[in-house]
C-alpha cells in the first residue's frame, strides 16, 4: 500500500537553499599597469591581453 511522503520541516528546506550564495570574482593583477583585472580578460585601464595590446586606449586624462 503506498504511503504518502513526509513533510518537509521548514528547516530542512530553509538549510538546503542556506548554500545557494554567490561568490566574489577572482581578481589578477594585469602584468603591464599591475591594476586589478577579471582573469582571461582585457585589462580595462591599459587595454593589454596576453601582453598585446588588443584594444587601444584614448588618454582623455
Amino acid at each position: 500500500m503506498a504511503v504518502p511522503k513526509g513533510r518537509t520541516s521548514k528547516q530542512r528546506s530553509r538549510t538546503r537553499r542556506a548554500n545557494w550564495k554567490l561568490s566574489a570574482p577572482t581578481l589578477a593583477e594585469c602584468p603591464q599597469c599591475h591594476q586589478p583585472k577579471l582573469a582571461h580578460r582585457v585589462c580595462k585601464n591599459c587595454g593589454y591581453y596576453n601582453g598585446r595590446l588588443v584594444v587601444p586606449q584614448a588618454d582623455a586624462k
